[in-house]
């Protein structure tokens, strides 16, 4: 296969995730707000201004705007691009990593999912259920294609949220909300028992190395939006998971053989 044609597709694959891009601007605005997201034209939060089809670009009408709106000259969030071209390179890295495949098509889809949770719940502290039950239809899908995945994946989706159940009933609420939960069950339904598993300790993880530097540095406080760390430890098992259960697996061999 020629480097030319690797350059299109990854390069067809980067639009098309940045396209997407601009309708997860869209939920992450409106699906706090109880908005619909797919009857109301885009249109200026500041002013109105319903959005003609050359102010809806992706990246490239909120550069030309200088990020302001075209009438009122209101702000606009640079959310707006970094979403955009975010969720592209998302795109575009996930297939270079994990090979072109259904199953990765799939997998792009629930990370667009997931970053439009962790902005909300940053946002918020809120993950909407609508989303978590979009990750768990992309885990069904997902075993539509490989049948013989349900009795990891059904582990999966009791594993860790089945703990974090326990933990929210302990603490009576206050260790860990019910999106969290709800969302590690949907994770674990598509990436199966010990895939989950990775994601869960690498979201925890990252938690402890962040928050407390954004509580010393951003003043933040102790309560922390737990699914943006979620989400950044299911990318870590979509993209690394099986490299790094069967690494750990590998230690297990060595030990028997010495």
């Amino acid at each position: 296969m020629t480097a030319a044609f690797n350059c299109i597709r990854y390069g067809m694959v980067l639009a098309f995730g940045v396209v997407v891009g601009s309708f997860l601007n869209v939920c992450i605005y409106r699906i706090p707000r109880r908005e619909t997201i797919v009857t109301v034209p885009s249109h200026c939060m500041s002013c109105g201004y319903r959005l003609r089809w050359f102010d809806l670009i992706p990246v490239a009408s909120w550069l030309a705007l200088r990020g302001k709106c075209r009438k009122c000259g209101a702000a606009l969030s640079a959310q707006y691009p970094i979403v955009e071209a975010g969720n592209g390179l998302l795109w575009a890295l996930t297939f270079a990593v994990c090979g072109w495949s259904a199953e990765t098509a799939l997998a792009c889809l629930v990370l667009s999912a997931l970053l439009v949770i962790s902005v909300i719940d940053w946002r918020t502290y809120e993950i909407p259920p609508g989303l978590n039950l979009f990750i768990g239809a992309a885990g069904v899908l997902r075993l539509l294609l490989k049948p013989a995945g349900w009795p990891m994946a059904l582990a999966g989706c009791a594993a860790v949220s089945g703990f974090l159940l326990l933990v929210y009933a302990v603490t009576r609420g206050r260790g860990i909300g019910g999106g969290d939960i709800k969302l590690m069950a949907a994770a674990g339904l598509f990436l199966g028992l010990a895939n989950c598993i990775t994601a869960f300790l690498f979201g925890c993880l990252y938690a402890c190395l962040v928050h407390p530097v954004r509580m010393r540095r951003k003043k933040a406080g102790s309560m922390l939006a737990l699914g943006p760390y979620l989400a950044a430890g299911i990318l870590t098992a979509i993209w690394f998971g099986n490299r790094i259960v069967g690494w750990y697996l590998s230690l297990f061999t060595a030990a028997q053989g010495l």
